[in-house]
């Protein structure tokens, strides 16, 4: 505890724009971009492809103040730990270039700025979503799970799964079946997107006792789960074209083309388990697969789209009429 404090001691900002910087690092700003395209693509899905633009700008905006007040809330709960980790203990607050206090009155402004913004320009519902997603984060995931289950990151991850839900909800101003499988979608995505990475990291996390599922079960059993949630990651994105039909051709045939891709790195891993590299692999390629598979849900809703698929359907069937004759 004594080297705590002369470690927050000994840093202090000499300027305003190292204040901004460490309260913008608080926030951990390289995770919210891929929640932000997953709310867009559930919005235009929402909205058949003819989206607000006024409505989209308001609630991306909303969602990345709600998950700024919760990756500030989960800095200030995990500050022990981030002060044990190497890679960890240069941030904000282990630093000392924040104290508890001024984040937590940081958290507390994002989240209600984020509430009155979804509640003033989209509606009630979405905006109690977002702030479920806060809850979840902090509560489930951070304070109950994270410590102390490896089952963490498969329950907890319900929180990155909201967003879509939050877009959902701002567009439509209630909930169906197609907003819950994009909901699904990214819940059933974050275990193999997050393993892999815990992977590489196994070491940190068994510094300072944090049970993910490859320091207690090791690297071996890991890559099954993610092989096994790949798996169950594949049919279910198909479930937006069949039977709920909430999307079309080229969604259909990207997911397809996508999740084969991904199976083959989850299969790959399973096979060389120990391999980090693969394991490091698999990481990156899961963020990319949200964010192609987003886009393409976006692009499939475009009326021009529909438009050019119709179209190039017609021509098919005409080309097969004449060789028939």
């Amino acid at each position: 505890m004594q080297d705590l404090t002369a470690w927050t001691n000994a840093i202090r900002h000499e300027t305003l724009g190292q204040v901004l910087k460490s309260y913008w690092q608080l926030t951990k700003p390289r995770i919210i971009p891929l929640l932000l395209i997953e709310t867009a693509a559930s919005m235009w899905v929402a909205a058949h492809g003819q989206i607000d633009p006024w409505l989209l700008l308001v609630t991306l905006l909303s969602g990345a103040l709600a998950a700024a007040s919760a990756q500030v809330i989960n800095c200030i709960y995990d500050q022990d730990i981030d002060y044990d980790m190497e890679r960890t203990r240069h941030r904000p607050i282990p630093s000392g270039r924040v104290q508890v206090r001024d984040a937590l009155l940081f958290a507390v402004v994002l989240a209600v700025l984020s509430f009155t913004l979804l509640t003033t320009f989209a509606n009630l519902l979405s905006a109690c979503l977002a702030l479920s997603g806060i809850v979840v984060y902090v509560l489930v995931y951070t304070h109950w799970l994270k410590r102390s289950s490896s089952l963490n990151i498969v329950i907890g991850g319900a929180a990155g799964a909201i967003p879509p839900l939050v877009g959902w909800a701002a567009v439509t101003g209630s909930l169906s079946w197609t907003a819950w499988v994009i909901f699904a979608i990214v819940f059933v995505w974050t275990p193999p997107h997050f393993w892999g990475l815990a992977m590489v990291i196994r070491d940190d996390y068994a510094k300072v006792g944090i049970p993910m599922l490859p320091v207690v079960a090791g690297n071996e059993a890991t890559a099954k789960q993610i092989w096994l949630y790949t798996l169950l990651l594949v049919p279910t994105t198909l479930l937006l074209v069949y039977p709920l039909q909430s999307a079309g051709l080229l969604y259909g045939v990207l997911a397809v083309y996508l999740g084969g891709l991904f199976l083959k790195k989850a299969w790959q891993l399973r096979q060389a388990p120990e391999d980090l590299t693969l394991a490091r692999s698999l990481f990156k390629f899961s963020i990319f697969y949200m964010m192609l598979l987003s886009v393409g849900l976006i692009v499939d809703s475009l009326p021009i789209t529909h438009q050019l698929v119709a179209f190039g359907r017609e021509q098919i069937m005409a080309v097969a009429t004449a060789l028939t004759l």
